[in-house]
């Protein structure tokens, strides 16, 4: 295994990180919607020809509640326990996420309210290729839940009992046995069998991620939330910890990266012997690491802190406040040397599921913000038309919009009348 060593003043070098290889997911994007636009015209039929091809489906598509609480019941205690205590925890955080809703008068007799409503059917996409991944779950499903969605969908493609008990904890409604690219235009366009959801969500591998950009024009994402990322600034870490949480990330796919920034050379260097040291033979994240790893020694600690902005991680890890404020483009920062970015997977209460592919600089992870509608309504009254209507009319002739115009226009004489 090789993590190449790149300085800073290699200007391809960098570049390349940023862009990460862009075009090279053409081939998975054409592959991706061909899939998503079979399962869209033939429903059903090519949904199931492709559950049993690509995730080995072998029985029927959608496991029951009675199935789910019986599988439940199968899992040693202190795992379930476990899995509560997520799930506690990522609603205390879900709880404080949720828009509030007011009403400000602008105007005497004008008055605009934020009206917040859960949306009504939402689909959890849960990997299930490489592992089992009962944390994805509790991080989609709980803060649906938490919102007041009123119906939660999960696929996942081999969910195990381990999924299923998470499920039951986050108190998912219908569980099916899908996966990929099909699971996704299912949930987009619905099937006989896989109702149609007002928005996906959930993270997944390259195929799942094209997919639901494709779909996005018709059915709401959440963001791109493909293959995984780290990116560790430091300039005075204990490299066997930064090499652990870099293994940690690469382990999840082979597409994922894991990238150190960092003005110390010596840091560098040895946290590249280290990750030799700790890495498995047979993890995937040897390959990750190979291919889209990379230490990077930087000048000093502002440039590191520079191109970590320019990545846009979906994970940021540093050593102190000072930095942390500093990382403004990142899914989420984790801060110190005891924050392992494996609790976040976990515990911490904060959501997993973040964005990558640089989406970070934009917005940051799931919340249950994600899973609520928030709109407007407008309330106008004889004093307050009276009070706006003149300006409004001026505003529409200045734009040359003669229908607004006369729209406003046509109710001015009802204002002169006796109330």
């Amino acid at each position: 295994m090789v993590l190449r060593v790149i300085e800073s003043s290699d200007v391809a070098a960098i570049d390349a990180l940023v862009t990460r290889g862009a075009g090279r997911g053409r081939a998975i994007e054409r592959r991706a919607a061909r899939i998503v636009a079979d399962v869209r015209e033939r429903g059903d039929a090519a949904l199931l020809e492709y559950a049993r091809k690509l995730d080995g489906l072998d029985g029927p598509v959608e496991i029951s509640a009675v199935e789910m609480r019986r599988a439940a019941r199968t899992v040693p205690s202190g795992l379930r326990n476990a899995l509560a205590f997520a799930a506690r925890n990522i609603r205390s955080v879900a709880e404080r996420q949720i828009p509030r809703g007011w009403r400000v008068t602008t105007a005497p007799g004008v008055s605009v309210e934020q009206r917040v409503t859960p949306l009504e059917r939402v689909g959890c996409y849960v990997p299930g290729g490489r592992y089992p991944l009962p944390s994805s779950l509790l991080m989609t499903a709980v803060p649906a839940r938490v919102a007041g969605v009123n119906e939660i969908l999960v696929t996942c493609p081999r969910p195990d009992a381990t999924v299923l008990a998470a499920a039951v904890e986050a108190g998912v409604d219908r569980m099916f046995c899908l996966g990929g690219a099909h699971a996704i235009a299912a949930l987009a366009y619905g099937t006989a069998t896989v109702p149609r959801v007002d928005k996906i969500v959930g993270p997944g591998n390259a195929y799942v991620a094209a997919a639901k950009a494709l779909v996005s024009r018709d059915c709401a994402i959440d963001f791109n939330a493909g293959p995984s990322e780290i990116v560790v600034v430091s300039s005075g870490g204990d490299p066997a910890w930064i090499a652990a949480d870099l293994i940690a990330q690469a382990e999840h796919d082979p597409q994922a990266r894991a990238i150190l920034l960092t003005p110390s050379r010596r840091l560098g260097l040895a946290t590249r012997a280290a990750c030799a040291e700790q890495l498995p033979v047979d993890s995937p994240a040897r390959a990750a690491l190979s291919s889209n790893g990379a230490i990077v020694i930087t000048k000093h600690l502002d440039e590191a802190i520079a191109i970590s902005q320019r990545l846009a991680p979906e994970h940021a890890v540093c050593d102190d406040d000072a930095v942390a404020a500093k990382l403004t483009s990142a899914g989420t920062v984790f801060v110190g040397s005891f924050s392992a970015q494996a609790l976040g997977d976990y515990l911490t209460g904060s959501n997993h599921v973040l964005p990558t592919n640089g989406a970070a600089r934009a917005r940051g992870g799931l919340s249950a913000a994600d899973f609520v509608r928030v709109s407007s309504v407008q309330r106008i009254s004889r004093r307050g038309f009276r009070a706006i209507g003149h300006a409004a009319a001026l505003l529409a002739d200045a734009e040359g919009l003669i229908g607004h115009a006369a729209s406003i226009n046509v109710r001015e004489p009802a204002t002169t009348r006796r109330q």
